[in-house]
């Protein structure tokens, strides 16, 4: 199979996916295969939504949004111009999916397939509705795909290198197991915001979107602020209000209420805006429904501790020019090119051969 067949494929699969990026699905008649698979993706989602309930229907059509967006033509061509990809004998290489949020394995799934090589996936028990079924539709449009997508629910058969994602033990569990292989094996990332004080309110409703989205469960969520000394919140939770629909999600408002007995009874100090917990906290990871925060005297400290933890950080979101990172309300819609961990996959693919 070309190259060419290959992004042809992925790039129909985006405007497959376009379809389904809103509440109301738009049926568009000029996407092949549609009569096979539109109400069946459809039905999935539902599937999907009622097996997982972090997995609401508007997450999930914001992960389909976010790649169809990323898999236009015009971005897998920029994407894969930068390396030499050429025909050789496919390796197999499996890929252990995190489930923590929907699609959240299929960045490493494509670039498996992009680069020539054959996918063997183990799917989380908590996201094992969408990629099958998009694997499916993949194959009827390009069937040559058939003998390059497998997933196991066993234990994995013959593979050449796996790339494993999870958490820090799980990581551990992945070293002993896997060592001997060509890896890539990630660990626990969360990302964090620097505010300097001059944001907008508008600013800060774009910031809600990468806190809140996926209920805060990705590592490209917001968990973690840096805030100059003397900073007033006022701004801060205004925008943060755009985002008050999440206390209608049982789950959420749980891990709300359970956190918040938990820090009152310990006599921690709070901030709160009855739907999110401020915590002055030295940590990254904060728990469901709570962001931590730490206090900064000059931009120049900030910039040596995200230097220092760069092994914590997914990403970091700002609009200071003197911080290098990501736009507010950008860190839930990477591009292709933007890898966890800052690890080059299709690089390490491609030197498999």
């Amino acid at each position: 199979m070309q190259l060419q067949q290959r992004i042809n494929a992925f790039s129909t699969l985006g405007r497959f996916l376009e379809q389904f990026s809103s509440e109301n699905s738009v049926r568009n008649d000029d996407i092949p295969k549609n009569d096979e698979f539109f109400s069946e993706m459809s039905q999935k989602i539902q599937t999907a939504k009622h097996h997982n309930g972090w997995f609401t229907k508007d997450n999930i059509h914001f992960s389909f949004k976010s790649w169809s967006q990323a898999l236009t033509e015009a971005n897998i061509k920029k994407w894969v111009s930068n390396y030499s990809i050429s025909a050789v004998e496919p390796k197999t290489v499996a890929v252990i999916m995190a489930g923590n949020i929907p699609l959240v394995g299929f960045h490493d799934f494509l670039s498996v397939l992009i680069t020539g090589n054959k996918v063997l996936a183990k799917l989380s028990s908590n996201d094992k509705q969408l990629l099958p079924f998009l694997s499916k539709y993949l194959i009827a449009i390009e069937p040559e795909f058939e003998d390059y997508i497998e997933f196991s629910e066993e234990k994995l058969p013959n593979f050449d290198a796996v790339i494993a994602t999870g958490s820090d033990n799980t990581a551990r569990y992945f070293d002993y197991y896997f060592g001997k292989y060509p890896n890539i094996i990630r660990k626990n990332r969360n990302s964090v915001a620097v505010l300097t004080g001059t944001e907008t309110q508008e600013d800060m409703e774009q910031l809600a979107d990468d806190i809140f989205r996926y209920f805060g469960l990705g590592c490209r969520n917001v968990s973690k602020l840096y805030v100059p000394k003397g900073y007033n919140f006022d701004t801060f939770f205004k925008g943060m209000y755009s985002w008050k629909h999440v206390i209608n999600n049982h789950k959420y408002i749980n891990n709300y209420d359970y956190n918040k007995a938990v820090y009152l009874m310990s006599e921690l100090p709070l901030l709160d805006n009855e739907f999110l917990l401020l915590k002055e906290d030295s940590g990254f990871s904060s728990p469901i429904s709570v962001v931590f925060y730490e206090v900064y005297e000059t931009l120049d400290d900030v910039k040596n501790i995200v230097k220092n933890e760069s092994a914590n950080i997914q990403a970091v979101v700002s609009n200071s020019d003197k911080i290098e990172g990501i736009n507010f309300g950008e860190a839930q819609s990477p591009n292709l090119w933007d890898y966890a961990d800052g690890v080059d996959t299709l690089d390490f693919l491609l030197k498999l051969s």
